[in-house]
C-alpha cells in the first residue's frame, strides 16, 4: 500500500471538490463559525450532526445580518430579519423574542417579536405595546433563564406531566391576555430541575388552554404545529444585566436540540442582542428627545415675551390698536424712537455708567438701543418686534438672584458695547462680528443658579453630567442658542447661512471665554498681540493685520469678555463697594449651602463667617486676577485707560479697609495678650488684678 502523506491527501482533495466540501461541513464548519462568533472559551463539541449551507446563503446572512444592523430607520425590521436568519442557522421551525423591563418596580418579560419562522412577516410577528403578552420573571423557562441568567435546553416535551396544575398556574400568572393579536400560553412546569415555558398563536387563549388541560399531544395552531423540544438563551449587556431572552422550538430535523447547537446559540446571539440593545438606544433617545422638546416648550413658555408684556416697549394696542405682527416695520420704528432712552441720557457709552438708577425695564430698552447704535438693525434687517422680543426675554431668562441677575448680563453687554465703541476696539471687528459679541455679552449668564461650576460637580447637578468642562458657560450659550431658535425671538433670521454660522461660531467662542479658568491660559498670548501692536508704527496698518488675523481677533474678543464680566471691579467706588458686597453675598449663600447640603467647610471666599476679610479678599482678587487684564488693555488701547484708572483707586480704597480691619485685629490681640500676661503674673491676687486691668 502506497504510503499517504500530505501531497497525496491534497490531491486527493482537489480531485474530488464534493467530498471535500461535504467532509469540512460535517467536521469543521460549525467550529469555525462559533470560534469566529464567541467571546467565551469554546467547548470542544461533536459537529458532525450540523446541517450544511451553501457559500452562498452563509454569505448572504451574515451580509443582511450586518447591514440590517446598521439601517437605525428600520430598527425592528432588522431585528426580525435577524432572527429569520437565526431560525435558519439553528435548524430551529419557530422563535420568539421576550423583552425584559421593570413596571412599578416589579421585573416582568414581555413579547416583543413572537412566533418568527423562515417564511413569517415582520406585521405578523411584531407584537405592538397593546397587544403584548407580560408575565412574571419566575413562571416558566423563559422567566427561569432571565434570572439565572443562564441556557435551558428541554429536548423532549411529551415527556411532561401534571399540566392541570400548570395551566392553573399559569392563570394565576398571566398579566394580560390579548385575543386580538397574539394568543399566548405558559406551561410551568418542574421536570427533572427545569423550567418549561412557550408562547402559541392563532388560537383563542382560553380555548386553548382548555384544549391542553386533558391532551398533551393535539396541535396548537391551525396548522398542526405542535411542540417537541425548545432552547432559550439569555441576552445581556455589558454589565451582565439581563436585556431579553431568545428563545428557538423544534429542529426540523426531529431530534432535539443538542450541545453544538447550544454551542452555536450562544455565539450567534451575541448578532441578536446588538440588533437589540440597538433599537432600544435609538427608542431611548427619541424619548429624551421628545422630553427635551417638551422641557424647552416649558422654558420658552416661561422666559418668552408674551403679547402683553410687549406692550411695555411697543405699544401698538394704544397707538394703533393692532398687535405688533400687525404693524409693519415703519410703524414699529416711530414707536421704538419715542419709547427708548437717549443714548447719552442713560451713558451707555460711559465706562462708568451705573444700572442702580436704571429700573429692569429700561434696561430692557437700553439693550435694543446698543443694537441701533451699532447700526446693525437696518444692516442685517433685524425685526424690530423679533428684536424687542429677544432681549425683553433675555431679561426675563437671567433667575432673580443676588448678583448674577439680569443687572449683572446687562452690564456685561454694556461693557462690551463700550469697549467696542468708546474703547475703540470696533475697528478690529465687523458690524457682523460686533453683533454677535454685544449678544454674547448680554447672553453670557442667562439662568445662572447663584452657585459656580465646582458647586454644581460637587452636587452631582445634571448640568455636570451634561456638560464636561465650562459646565455653566455651557449651559448659559445652549440657552441663549435656544432663544434664538424660536422664529419670534431669532434676531439673526435674515442672516444669510454663512453669516449665520459666524456669529454663532463666535458667540460660542465668546461665551465659553467667560470662564475664568480659560483666561489664565489665554493671558500670555493677548499680551504678545498687544507687544506686537506696538511694533506697529502706522495705526492703520495694524488695524488692517488684525483685521485679517482669525485668531488674533478670537483671543482679543475672549480677553474682551472677561474685561466685562469683572467690570464692576473697574467702575467707581461707590458703585465697586456695593456691588462686592452683592457678589460676597451670593458667594455666602453658596458657602451656606456647601455647608449643609453636602457638609463641607467652605473656601474664605463664600465662609460667611469671615466676611469681615472681604477687604484682603478684594486685594487679592485684583493683583492676581484683574490687574493684568486691564494693564494690557490700558497698554492696548489709550481710550481704556479709564478703566484701569479705577481699578487701581478701588485697590486702594479695599487696602485701606483691610488695613483698618487689621489694625484693629492687631489691638485685639495687644489687650488678649495683657489679660493673659497680667492672669498669669503671680505678684498681685485676682481681685487687685482685676481692678488694674479696669482702671
Amino acid at each position: 500500500m502506497a504510503a499517504v502523506n500530505q501531497d497525496v491527501v491534497e490531491k486527493f482533495l482537489d480531485s474530488n471538490p464534493a467530498f471535500a466540501k461535504e467532509y469540512y461541513d460535517s467536521h469543521f464548519r460549525a467550529q469555525v463559525i462559533s470560534n469566529m462568533l464567541s467571546t467565551s472559551k469554546n467547548t470542544n463539541v461533536d459537529t458532525t450532526n450540523y446541517h450544511n449551507l451553501s457559500s452562498t446563503e452563509e454569505s448572504e446572512m451574515v451580509f443582511d445580518m450586518v447591514r440590517d444592523l446598521q439601517e437605525n430607520l428600520q430598527m425592528e425590521k432588522a431585528m426580525f430579519n435577524l432572527m429569520r436568519h437565526l431560525c435558519f442557522v439553528m435548524r430551529a421551525d419557530r422563535m420568539s423574542l421576550f423583552m425584559y423591563r421593570q413596571r412599578n418596580g416589579t421585573a416582568e418579560l414581555a413579547t416583543r417579536i413572537f412566533n418568527v419562522s423562515k417564511d413569517a412577516t415582520l406585521e405578523d410577528c411584531l407584537v405592538p405595546p397593546d397587544s403584548e403578552i407580560v408575565y412574571p420573571l419566575d413562571t416558566g423557562i423563559v422567566g427561569h433563564v432571565a434570572s439565572v441568567k443562564k441556557m435551558v435546553n428541554v429536548p423532549d416535551v411529551t415527556q411532561v406531566v401534571d399540566f392541570k396544575k400548570s395551566v392553573r398556574q399559569v392563570l394565576k400568572n398571566v398579566k394580560t391576555l390579548q385575543i386580538s393579536f397574539f394568543y399566548h400560553f405558559i406551561i410551568w412546569i418542574n421536570h427533572k430541575g427545569s423550567f418549561l415555558n412557550d408562547f402559541f398563536t392563532n388560537v383563542t387563549f382560553l380555548r386553548f388552554a382548555q384544549y391542553y388541560l386533558f391532551e398533551t399531544k393535539e396541535p396548537l395552531d391551525v396548522t398542526g404545529w405542535t411542540i417537541k423540544n425548545v432552547l432559550s438563551m439569555p441576552i445581556v449587556n455589558k454589565k451582565e444585566e439581563i436585556v431579553g431572552v431568545a428563545t428557538f422550538y423544534n429542529r426540523k430535523d426531529g431530534k432535539p436540540f443538542d450541545e453544538m447547537d447550544e454551542t452555536l446559540m450562544e455565539s450567534l446571539t451575541q448578532f441578536l442582542g446588538w440588533s437589540v440593545l440597538n433599537p432600544d438606544t435609538y427608542e431611548k433617545m427619541n424619548k429624551l428627545e421628545n422630553r427635551k422638546d417638551i422641557f424647552q416648550d416649558m422654558v420658552l413658555y416661561h422666559v418668552k415675551c408674551r403679547k402683553d408684556e410687549i406692550q411695555n416697549i411697543l405699544n401698538t394696542r394704544e397707538v394703533y390698536g393692532k398687535e405688533p405682527d400687525e404693524c409693519d416695520e415703519e410703524e414699529l420704528e416711530a414707536i421704538l424712537v419715542k419709547t427708548l432712552i437717549d443714548s447719552e441720557q442713560s451713558e451707555i457709552f460711559e465706562f462708568h455708567f451705573c444700572d442702580f438708577e436704571h429700573s429692569e425695564m429700561d434696561l430692557v430698552k437700553c439693550g435694543i438701543s446698543m443694537y441701533y447704535e451699532l447700526g446693525v438693525v437696518d444692516k442685517f434687517h433685524i425685526p424690530r418686534e423679533a428684536l424687542v422680543r429677544f432681549v425683553y426675554s433675555l431679561s426675563k431668562g437671567y433667575r432673580r438672584i443676588t448678583y448674577h441677575n439680569w443687572r449683572h448680563g446687562f452690564n456685561v453687554g454694556q461693557t462690551m458695547f463700550t469697549l467696542l465703541m468708546t474703547g475703540d476696539l470696533k475697528r478690529y471687528y465687523t458690524d457682523l462680528e460686533a453683533m454677535a459679541m454685544l449678544t454674547a455679552g448680554l447672553c453670557h449668564d442667562i439662568d445662572h443658579r447663584g452657585t459656580n461650576n465646582l458647586y454644581q460637580m460637587k452636587s452631582g447637578n445634571p448640568l455636570a453630567k451634561l456638560h464636561g468642562s465650562s459646565i455653566l458657560e455651557r449651559h448659559h450659550l445652549e440657552f441663549g442658542k435656544t432663544l434664538l431658535r424660536d422664529d419670534a425671538l431669532n434676531i439673526y433670521q435674515n442672516l444669510n447661512r454663512r453669516q449665520h454660522e459666524l456669529v454663532i461660531h463666535l458667540m460660542d467662542i465668546a461665551i465659553i471665554a467667560t470662564d475664568l479658568a480659560l483666561y489664565f491660559k489665554k493671558r500670555a498670548m493677548f499680551q504678545k498681540i498687544v507687544d506686537q501692536s506696538k511694533t506697529y508704527e502706522s495705526w492703520d496698518d495694524w488695524t488692517k493685520y488684525m483685521m485679517l488675523e482669525t485668531t488674533r481677533k478670537e483671543i482679543v474678543m475672549a480677553m474682551m469678555m472677561t474685561a466685562c464680566d469683572l467690570s464692576a471691579i473697574a467702575k467707581p467706588w461707590e458703585i465697586q463697594s456695593k456691588v462686592a458686597l452683592s457678589v460676597a453675598a451670593e458667594f455666602w449663600e453658596q458657602g451656606d449651602l456647601e455647608r449643609t447640603v453636602l457638609e463641607q467647610q467652605p473656601i474664605p471666599m463664600m465662609d460667611r463667617n469671615k466676611a469681615a476679610d472681604l477687604p484682603k479678599l478684594q486685594c487679592g482678587f485684583i493683583d492676581f486676577v484683574c490687574a493684568f487684564v486691564y494693564k494690557e488693555f490700558s497698554r492696548f488701547h489709550v481710550e481704556i485707560t479709564p478703566m484701569l484708572e479705577r481699578l487701581l483707586n478701588n485697590r486702594k480704597e479695599w487696602n485701606a479697609l483691610k488695613e483698618e480691619h487689621e489694625a484693629k485685629l492687631a489691638m485685639l490681640e495687644e489687650a488678649k495678650k495683657a489679660k493673659e500676661e497680667a492672669a498669669t503674673s503671680g505678684g498681685a491676687p485676682a481681685s487687685q488684678s482685676k481692678t488694674c486691668v479696669l482702671s
